[in-house]
């Protein structure tokens, strides 16, 4: 079984290091920096680069749907008619929208650790547990990008008239289905730019994890600088990384934009 998962990963590394942008077959990198620092293989630092540009946007992609998807629940539960879960909802945003994303990082990577080894002592478990650096970052980030989301879909719910709710209700379709045919569409359409300006600063604090260890854009072009002495360069090429996602995220929410305004003449 073991075999069958690493014949896995080995398929899955020879994708991305064939698609990758800077050092795969057509890469930046290996047509336009051989013979220098950025050069990929053993003669300069473009295939680390390389692998940090993968983690970083690896990273924001896996933590968006853990950030919506919490941030969603999270607004359902601030316009609940319970009053303990919207106390609830009100601590929770509260909590990670105060406390800096560094010290919530901190916080996830050591005390996730830590709970962890004490629960599994309890049951007898007395290995060492270390918790992966992406795991923990995928978390953090997740946490502070649902409570900034949960706002922003807070708003947009509140921006639907009670009227489509009650339509929905007279057409026969139930709550479950009301929601998902008649008030998420909506939703998506109102959320939509709050939720571009969110995914923006969730790219930028990606940088953040470099502090745990994990190999981002930012850990690998500063080793590379404090190697070679050449911070300007590493540091130039790093920016220029974040604004290659950052452009490539604006050309993607465009488009869903323009798509979703095109459904919504259809209707």
């Amino acid at each position: 079984m073991s075999g069958f998962f690493s014949a896995i990963a080995e398929a899955v590394s020879a994708f991305l290091g064939f698609i990758d942008p800077l050092c795969g077959p057509a890469g930046v990198f290996r047509w336009f920096a051989e013979g220098t620092l950025l050069a990929c293989g053993d003669t300069g630092w473009g295939d680390e680069i390389a692998v940090g540009f993968l983690v970083t946007a690896s990273l924001a992609v896996a933590t968006l749907p853990v950030g919506l998807l919490i941030g969603f629940f999270i607004a359902l539960a601030k316009q609940s008619e319970e009053r303990s879960l919207r106390m609830a909802a009100d601590i929770y945003t509260t909590i990670f929208r105060g406390l800096p994303e560094l010290l919530t990082l901190f916080i996830v990577y050591y005390g996730l650790q830590i709970l962890v080894q004490n629960l599994l002592s309890a049951l007898g478990y007395q290995g060492a547990i270390e918790i992966n650096a992406f795991f923990a970052g995928m978390i953090a980030l997740g946490v502070v990008f649902s409570a900034y989301c949960s706002e922003v879909l807070l708003s947009a719910f509140k921006a639907i008239p009670r009227g489509q709710y009650e339509a929905g209700y007279a057409l026969g379709l139930h709550h479950g289905r009301t929601m998902r045919l008649v008030i998420l569409p909506q939703l998506v359409r109102i959320a939509l730019p709050g939720l571009g300006n969110l995914w923006m600063a969730l790219l930028k604090d990606t940088a953040l994890v470099s502090v745990v260890g994990l190999s981002d854009i930012l850990r690998q072009t500063g080793i590379a600088a404090r190697v070679t002495k050449e911070a300007f360069l590493f540091y130039g090429i790093a920016c220029a990384l974040f604004l290659v996602l950052a452009f490539l995220s604006s050309l993607a929410f465009s488009a869903i934009e323009s798509r979703v305004k095109r459904s919504e003449v259809r209707r």
